[in-house]
């Protein structure tokens, strides 16, 4: 027969939290010898820095010519990320026809983003982006 005193349970658990203490500072120390910092690399090279800065305009006309790059592909982009999905919200329409009127819905507007189109594609917005000399 075994009998437990108060003082067993008590040396258990000092026991447990010390060896806890230690395995986590091990596990600190092992991992913060592993990472190290990796070295700064500009996104700007030294040439392509050095050409910016050497005339007076040139630099203006390399960000110009970038940003339009930019605006190009926002021309195309699928605006909606859930479209062609089987959970885009925008997929459901409601429609209504009084009489014999053409019957309208909602899917004039939701439906090209639902079909993943892009800004050029819009109803409204799109011939004004088309007619961008991009």
């Amino acid at each position: 027969m075994t009998f437990k005193t108060p003082h067993s349970t008590t040396t258990r658990r000092l026991a447990m939290s010390a060896g806890l203490t230690v395995a986590a500072v091990a596990a600190a120390l092992g991992t913060g010898g592993a990472a190290q910092a990796a070295p700064v690399t500009l996104p700007v090279g030294g040439e392509a820095l050095g050409s910016a800065l050497s005339g007076p305009g040139s630099g203006v006309a390399d960000a110009l010519t970038n940003s339009v790059q930019g605006i190009a592909y926002l021309k195309e982009h699928q605006l909606n990320p859930l479209a062609k999905t089987g959970t885009d919200p925008l997929a459901n329409g409601v429609a209504t026809q009084i009489a014999d009127f053409k019957p309208i819905g909602t899917d004039l507007v939701t439906g090209p983003l639902a079909n993943g189109a892009g800004l050029q594609d819009l109803p409204v917005i799109g011939g004004l982006v088309k007619g961008l000399p991009l």
